[in-house]
C-alpha cells in the first residue's frame, strides 16, 4: 500500500477538499505544512504551479507528487474504496460541474474579501448571493437528504464545505445578505459544518488564522472588522 503525504497550507480551501476525501475514504496520510509566502526550496520541485494542495504518493520506492486538488480527487476516487462520486455518468458530469461551481463561488468570496471599497465590496456581495440562489434552486429541485446528492455524501460536499467556513468567520464581521433567505443551503451548510471529515480538515485556530488574514488585507472587510459588531445575519 501507498504512503500518502498531503503539503498543506492552514488557510486553503482546496487543500481541504483533498483532506476530506481522504478521511471520507479512511485513507490514512500525513499532513505536510508549508507557508506559501516562504516556500521551502523542494516545494518547487513538486508542485509546478506553486501552488498547494500536492498529494505525494510512495510506493515500491518511488515518490510521485500530484498537484492540484481536482486531480487528486479524482486519483483518490480511481485508487481508493468508499466512493464519493455517484455510479452512472449523467451524474458524475453533473457533479464535476458543481465542483467547478464551487472553485468559481470561491473566487467570489475572493473579490468580496480582496474589495477595496464598499461600492465593490456591495458588488461582490450581491453576485455571491446570486450564485447561492442558483444553488437553492439547484437543492430543491434534487436534493432529497442532507448532502448534495440526498443520503449520499459526495465530492460535491468536500468542495462546499471549505466554502460554508468562511461565513462562519464572515457572519460576526456583518450580515452581508450573501445566504440570507436561502433555507435549503443554510440546512447544507449546518450537515456540513456538524460532518466530522469537515469539520476537522483544518487546525484548530483556523478561525483566528482567517481573521488574521482579512485584517491584513487591507481591504474595505478589514475596515468593517475594526468597526462594532452589527446585527447577526438572517438566515
Amino acid at each position: 500500500m501507498s504512503e500518502l503525504t498531503l503539503v498543506s497550507h492552514k488557510l486553503c480551501p482546496y487543500v481541504q477538499r483533498a483532506a476530506i476525501s481522504l478521511t471520507e475514504k479512511s485513507v490514512p496520510f500525513e499532513r505536510r505544512w508549508i507557508d506559501l509566502s516562504d516556500k521551502p526550496d523542494w516545494f518547487a520541485d513538486i508542485s509546478p504551479l506553486g501552488k498547494v494542495p500536492v498529494l505525494v504518493v510512495e510506493a515500491d520506492g518511488e515518490r510521485t507528487p500530484i498537484f492540484e486538488s481536482a486531480a487528486i480527487l479524482e486519483y483518490l476516487e480511481d485508487t481508493r474504496p468508499h466512493p464519493l462520486h455517484l455510479a452512472d455518468a449523467v451524474s458524475r458530469a453533473r457533479h464535476r460541474a458543481w465542483i467547478e461551481f464551487g472553485s468559481e463561488t470561491l473566487n467570489g468570496i475572493a473579490r468580496l474579501y480582496n474589495a477595496p471599497d464598499a461600492e465593490a465590496f456591495t458588488a461582490a456581495a450581491n453576485k455571491l448571493a446570486d450564485m447561492f440562489d442558483r444553488i437553492e434552486s439547484e437543492l430543491a429541485a434534487h436534493q432529497s437528504g442532507p448532502w448534495f446528492a440526498g443520503e449520499d455524501f459526495s465530492l460535491v460536499d468536500t468542495v462546499f464545505g471549505p466554502i460554508f467556513r468562511y461565513f462562519d468567520v464572515f457572519d460576526p464581521i456583518g450580515d452581508f445578505g450573501i445566504l440570507r433567505g436561502k433555507p435549503l443551503v443554510n440546512a447544507w451548510r449546518s450537515a456540513l459544518a456538524a460532518r466530522p471529515s469537515v469539520r476537522d480538515a483544518v487546525v484548530a485556530d483556523y478561525p483566528d488564522l482567517l481573521r488574521d488574514f482579512l485584517l491584513r488585507r487591507r481591504s474595505h472587510i478589514t475596515s468593517l472588522m475594526r468597526e462594532p459588531a452589527t446585527a447577526s445575519p438572517a438566515l
